[in-house]
């Protein structure tokens, strides 16, 4: 058989090995959270959306969380503020919070929600202060041993779904920034995009929570890609932090990923952004591409 008839059977047989996924999730919520090196590359940005109208063409519901760290510590440096950070978490004043609610809600948001129409999708720009209602946290200082304050920032602890739940009901793809407005105030908070992500899959009970990054998953040595960890039990995350195969920023993620799995979120995935149709293959294949954590 010629070549070129391989390798469109190739591609049938692609389509095939997708079907009992796109059967089963058929009709189900999936949380998506883009972050990282995966959003300053635009060309990996369009793929990335590129798939997700895919997925919203396949009859499943994807909903968009997304950060944008570097851009908001390129906008202070550029307006003469440092960036600081105590145990992951940004401290954010009243002045870096306006720049942190223009650069999320009013740049990053809205050209997310360009390139799906770009690509034939519907999509609704959600501010998180619109959906997320939050109380100030603080953090801990390494340095000084004690809890210090962090300024404007806070964490999930209520919600105002109906724009979500509207566009979900309408076959139009959420797209959500990490900013919750304070419980009792007119304010908006600073949160993690990790943990918004996370208290949003739980909220929605979806079946799939999808944390897109610039690490290939979860690794047993990090400078070294063939000790990925395929698949985690929940009950396994605390052994891997004690002994230090979890560390660092991925400590609060991974934490996240397990109270939403308790919180009847169905899975959780942490893959590498910057692959081509990494979403894809971790979700429409039968060995995936990145690390998934069940309960």
């Amino acid at each position: 058989m010629g070549t070129p008839f391989q390798q469109q059977i190739e591609k049938a047989a692609v389509l095939v090995e997708a079907l009992p996924y796109l059967q089963q999730f058929r009709g189900h919520t999936f949380l998506i959270k883009v972050g990282g090196s995966a959003m300053d590359d635009p060309e990996l940005v369009k793929r990335l959306l590129r798939d997700v109208v895919f997925m919203e063409v396949a009859g499943i519901n994807p909903v968009l969380v997304h950060g944008g760290g570097k851009a908001i510590s390129a906008a202070m440096k550029e307006a003469g503020l440092d960036a600081e950070f105590v145990g992951g978490l940004r401290v954010t004043s009243d002045e870096a919070m306006d720049l942190v609610e223009r650069t999320l809600s009013r740049e990053i948001n809205p050209g997310l929600v360009k390139g799906i129409e770009g690509f034939g999708g519907r999509a609704l720009g959600v501010p998180g202060n619109e959906a997320f209602i939050g109380e100030r946290i603080s953090g801990w200082s390494q340095d000084e041993g004690r809890e210090v304050s962090l300024g404007r920032v806070g964490r999930v602890v209520g919600f105002e779904l109906s724009k979500i739940h509207a566009a979900i009901s309408t076959e139009i793809v959420p797209v959500v920034s990490p900013i919750a407005s304070e419980k009792g105030t007119l304010l908006s908070l600073n949160v993690n995009a990790d943990l918004a992500a996370s208290a949003l899959a739980a909220e929605l009970k979806a079946t799939k929570l999808v944390y897109l990054s610039d690490v290939l998953g979860l690794m047993k040595d990090p400078k070294d890609e063939s000790t990925l960890i395929h698949s985690l039990k929940a009950d396994e995350v605390e052994g891997l932090i004690a002994d230090g195969t979890i560390s660092g920023g991925m400590i609060p993620k991974v934490r996240s990923s397990v109270e939403a799995l308790h919180a009847g979120v169905g899975k959780v995935h942490m893959i590498d952004g910057r692959i081509p149709h990494s979403l894809l293959l971790e979700i429409f294949t039968t060995e995936g591409i990145g690390t998934e954590i069940v309960k």
